[in-house]
């Protein structure tokens, strides 16, 4: 699974800068949760050599009422999540209060933690860090979130000591998994049951943990599956009862580890920001997704009509994908899921020959040609497949890099229609350069032959 990286601190020291350098994105779910902290900020930190998740924990201001025990709230609930912990301090204000309380929980927690000492620019980086070693959490790390000083030393840092990677768990000897992800309460442990049974196989290594993912077993058509449910995980003790029903983390996790991913939602709510949230992170990921609109029952017909022409809207930045509208307590239209599921996840792994994949960019460019740049053609030349789950495409021409974001979006869409893909989308590189098969005497002949 991924693994899970928390920022922890007081508040004003710079956690969202560091969280918004690392993820490059403002797109995150937010777990509103009062009392603990202000936002929950959940992330896709993707660089060349590693992948995690980032989750900003907000900060607690000192002199609020039970300033302490809220510390101790946010403290176990990051641990539960995190496989380390970045504690963030101001560099500028040396060592407070709040840094030292803070600091004492994260000692005892036995958890992973970097001290990291933020706001340095324009400062001793040595006389900075130094100051903050009385907290007893190492050597620090001196960066400059705003200006992206020091945070490739981190992440540098994190990989040494084996805190990112591939994370725990080897999925690669694992039966395909589809997940069940949605908010609390739209009915994704009803769902697993009508799906699996009564018998459930929870074949998790750490069952009954609250990061990890409940694994159910079925067989479909003689083939064995698994279902990824972040429902029903029992939580640690001393923890509200809200982090049982939804982690944020939970959610992000089973979907990266999926191979197509059913999401659910309620009909009779309507579409949620949450909803439009996790539908945004399952695209990111580049997974292949079936929308399930659930409690489909018992709707008026306006109800019913609303609320379609409602997720077409709310979720157009979506790849075609199918939607099913079921009633998992009365077991309507059950029998739909798996199957659409088994359509997206096939979508993820279409296998393209190289042929068919240049005659159909060649009918984009022959439909849309590329716009010049600077009054010089962009010429897209060849493509081939680079990976799957998502589905990748790498192509070669001249002044690619030029490409507007515009142009790159209509590739996508043209051919993710003409190989019919449900519930994802290609992933396209653009690489200037020849033809890789260039040096080839039979790719040259048929390169000459299209040129004549």
């Amino acid at each position: 699974m991924l693994p899970v990286v928390a920022l922890v601190g007081r508040a004003n020291v710079g956690k969202s800068t560091l969280f918004n350098r690392l993820t490059r994105t403002q797109n995150a779910l937010v777990d509103d949760q009062p009392g603990v902290t202000r936002d929950r900020q959940y992330g896709y930190c993707r660089l060349a050599e590693c992948s995690f998740l980032v989750v900003d924990s907000g900060g607690i201001a000192q002199g609020e009422e039970e300033y302490a025990s809220d510390i101790q709230a946010q403290v176990e609930l990051l641990l539960i999540e995190a496989d380390a912990v970045l504690f963030v301090v101001d560099g500028r204000d040396g060592v407070l209060m709040p840094d030292r309380e803070i600091a004492q929980m994260l000692r005892t927690s036995g958890a992973s933690v970097t001290l990291v000492v933020n706001k340095t620019e324009g400062l001793d980086l040595h006389l900075a860090g130094s100051d903050f070693e009385e907290l007893g959490l190492g050597k620090p790390v001196s960066i400059s979130a705003r200006r992206g000083n020091g945070i490739p030393r981190l992440l540098e840092l994190l990989q040494t000591e084996n805190i990112l990677g591939e994370g725990d768990h080897d999925e690669s000897n694992r039966p395909p998994g589809i997940a069940i992800v949605g908010r609390p309460n739209v009915g994704k442990s009803t769902i697993l049951n009508q799906l699996a049974g009564e018998k459930r196989s929870i074949v998790s290594g750490n069952a009954g943990t609250t990061r990890d993912c409940v694994r159910t077993s079925i067989t479909v058509d003689g083939k064995e599956y698994e279902l990824i449910d972040t429902a029903g995980i029992r939580k640690k003790s001393r923890v509200q009862e809200r982090i049982e029903k939804f982690s944020v983390v939970k959610t992000l996790q089973a979907i990266e580890i999926s191979q197509a991913v059913l999401l659910v939602m309620d009909a009779s709510r309507g579409v949620q920001v949450q909803d439009v949230n996790i539908a945004g992170m399952i695209n990111e990921l580049g997974r292949s997704l079936v929308v399930v609109l659930n409690k489909w029952d018992g709707l008026s017909k306006q109800w019913k009509r609303d609320i379609v022409q409602e997720v077409r809207e709310r979720l157009s930045f979506l790849p075609d994908y199918e939607h099913l509208e079921i009633s998992a307590l009365f077991g309507t239209h059950i029998d739909q899921l798996m199957p659409a599921a088994l359509r997206a996840r096939e979508s993820a792994f279409i296998k393209i020959s190289t042929s068919n994949l240049n005659q159909a960019l060649n009918d984009a460019i022959s439909s849309t040609p590329p716009p010049a740049h600077r009054n010089r053609p962009i010429k897209l030349k060849y493509a081939h497949q680079a990976g799957s789950n998502p589905p990748q495409i790498v192509i070669h021409g001249n002044q690619v890099d030029k490409l507007p974001e515009s142009y790159r979006r209509y590739l996508s869409r043209f051919l993710a229609r003409a190989f019919r893909l449900r519930g994802t989308s290609f992933r396209i590189k653009f690489r200037v350069g020849e033809n890789p098969f260039r040096g080839k005497r039979s790719s040259k002949r048929g390169l000459h032959r299209r040129g004549q």
